[in-house]
């Protein structure tokens, strides 16, 4: 059996997140200069001033930093921590860090641009404070319930919003540290699922991305992780550990602070786990990420700059290889086609309809034509349609027609040249016809081919195929079936009507006895003009869609687009499953029935109908 999953392919996919933008210091985000201090006192000066940061006085006499925020000419936010949150944080000497590191502490503090509380919204700000490749630290504002820095630090009481001649001065109760790739984690309720995931095993990871670095890691958001096991059908704690601990790793890349800007468009990289990830850039210099299912996943924030590292948000969970392949060996239809990049459409259609629950349904046993993403292109690009634009009942009519009506996995050694019924209906509820060709290969109502057969899931087979197959008319079902190739000459002849047009009509609804091409040779001479014209309408019952099952025991008289009355005879005097008596009289053969069309009905018949010829 074929793998379903070809080589990676960078296709793009756009989805949304409720996530605080990344990095900024952008001047929507920045307060309007307050009004001269009217002490003149600048930041260091206040700091001085108050007895309850002498600690932070202290360190930034140490290192100089109190110059910096003695400028006159400076624009700080200067976030302050209380002498007891030097001691919380267990601080009880400042000699037990070097100067680098204390000076790197105290710019953590730091945030060129003033910030009033009023202006702070939930997202990344920079820091004065570095990471590697001396890249701005982040610092994570929460402002969902008061203001919350980096998950650890909050605003004091009566002593936030100070003003000082070069900036503002917000006291906070925490030390704010230089934050590790764990802090950031942790301080965004965004990563919740990823901080559990991580904590199943126990320090392991939380002490390792705690470590030096550097580390890039793309971290998928709740949302993420949401998709994924909604896909999968199962809770996080279902997940086994090996399983969970390699979806992980691949998150990661080692030895590497890699900003957005630092990617280039096809780049790949080997990640913790062993396996490789790619990397897209689009023009727009938005980033994306593949991993081994083909399906993109989007940065939807990024160089969340951590002291050992940088995060991207992600709105995927990525799936190295080995995962995909233990995924997919239990899955439904439904899974495995969200966990392929070339079926992304497919998906996406089956959850707007509601499809999704069908095929993913393990109880069932079911025969899936699959058309992957170029054939929905191909087929969206002829409509004129965008995929928003298809009618959602039209798009699911489209969708049932990709699958069997029969409840049973039909593999490609099952498939014959016949026909069978699918899931789609017409106006009056009756299922559609699609006709099966395995002359060369297997083809589908002449148009869409099988390009990989007998996938198996656990709820049944999917075939491949490349266009999508649309609602067919009696008119695809006269040119797929060679059976019908005589008549489909003669509707064609020149000088005929345009009965292809007619036919084609999905608005109207045609009743059809189609002559096969056996039926056609025993002719002596097919007609030719006014008269071939009569007898081609003399197959055909206009306004109505005709079935075996309306018909009754005798005779049931209908009138063709010709205008000569048919009789059809249940039960049969001659074989077949039904006798037909045409305007001349002759007595044909109704020999299958009930290909069902969505603008009709072809019933096949063993000889030409001839209209009354004396009038």
């Amino acid at each position: 059996m074929e793998k379903f999953f070809k080589p990676l392919k960078f296709l793009s996919l756009a989805f949304l997140l409720v996530l605080g933008t990344a990095c900024s210091n952008d001047d929507d985000n920045i307060g309007t200069d307050p009004d001269p201090d009217p002490t003149g006192e600048t930041i260091t000066d206040l700091a001085a001033s108050n007895p309850d940061l002498s600690t932070l006085v202290a360190a930034l006499q140490r290192t100089g930093l109190d110059a910096t925020l003695a400028d006159e000419n400076g624009n700080f936010t200067v976030l302050a921590p209380t002498n007891q949150a030097f001691t919380d944080a267990g601080v009880t000497s400042l000699d037990a860090f070097s100067d680098e590191e204390l000076r790197n502490i105290l710019l953590n503090h730091v945030l060129e641009n003033q910030f009033r509380s009023s202006d702070f919204t939930t997202q990344y700000y920079e820091t004065l404070g570095q990471g590697p490749d001396q890249n701005a630290l982040s610092l994570y504002v929460d402002t969902s319930s008061g203001i919350t820095f980096n998950g650890v630090a909050n605003p004091v009481a009566d002593n936030f919003d100070v003003e000082a001649s070069n900036g503002i001065i917000h006291v906070v109760n925490a030390v704010v540290l230089p934050p590790t790739i764990v802090t950031h984690a942790a301080a965004n309720a965004n990563f919740s699922t990823l901080v559990t995931a991580l904590g199943r095993f126990g320090d392991t990871y939380t002490n390792a991305l705690s470590g030096d670095g550097p580390f890039t890691v793309f971290a998928p958001t709740n949302a993420a992780f949401d998709e994924l096991l909604a896909t999968l059908g199962m809770t996080l704690e279902e997940i086994p550990d090996a399983l969970l601990e390699t979806v992980l790793t691949y998150h990661v890349i080692a030895g590497q602070n890699l900003s957005a800007n630092n990617f280039v468009d096809g780049q790949t990289e080997t990640t913790l786990q062993g396996s490789d990830l790619s990397v897209n850039v689009g023009t727009d210099g938005n980033v994306e990420v593949v991993d081994a299912t083909g399906i993109p996943g989007d940065v939807v924030a990024a160089d969340v700059q951590a002291v050992n590292g940088v995060i991207h948000a992600v709105n995927r969970v990525l799936l190295p290889q080995e995962v995909v392949d233990a995924v997919t060996a239990e899955a439904t239809i439904g899974q495995l086609v969200n966990l392929n990049g070339d079926y992304s459409t497919l998906g996406l259609a089956l959850e707007r309809t509601g499809l999704d629950e069908l095929v993913n349904d393990p109880n069932a046993s079911l025969t899936v034509f699959a058309p992957d993403n170029d054939a929905f292109a191909a087929f969206l690009e002829n409509a004129g349609l965008t995929f928003e634009e298809v009618p959602n009942d039209l798009l699911a009519n489209i969708l049932a027609n990709h699958v069997l009506l029969q409840d049973e996995a039909v593999t490609s050694d099952m498939l014959s040249n016949t026909y069978a019924n699918t899931r789609a209906t017409n106006a009056d509820g009756d299922n559609l016809s699609l006709y099966i060709n395995v002359d060369n290969g297997v083809t589908l109502n002449g148009v869409s081919t099988v390009t990989m057969p007998d996938i198996s899931t656990v709820n049944g087979v999917i075939h491949a195929v490349d266009v999508v197959i649309g609602l067919p008319t009696v008119v695809t079902f006269a040119t797929a079936d060679p059976t019908f190739e005589s008549l489909v000459g003669a509707l064609t002849t020149e000088g005929q009507p345009d009965f292809v047009s007619v036919l084609s009509d999905t608005e109207a609804t045609f009743t059809v006895f189609a002559p096969t091409n056996a039926a056609f040779g025993e002719l002596a001479a097919v007609p030719e003009g006014e008269t071939l014209t009569a007898v081609l309408n003399h197959h055909v019952v206009g306004e109505a869609n005709i079935r075996s099952a309306d018909l009754t025991e005798g005779t049931n008289t209908v009138v063709s687009l010709e205008g000569d009355e048919l009789d059809i005879i249940l039960p049969p005097t001659q074989g077949g499953i039904a006798n037909i008596v045409d305007g001349s009289g002759n007595t044909q053969s109704i020999i299958a029935v009930d290909v069902q069309a969505w603008n009709g009905v072809i019933h096949v018949i063993d000889g030409v109908l001839v209209p009354d010829t004396t009038n």
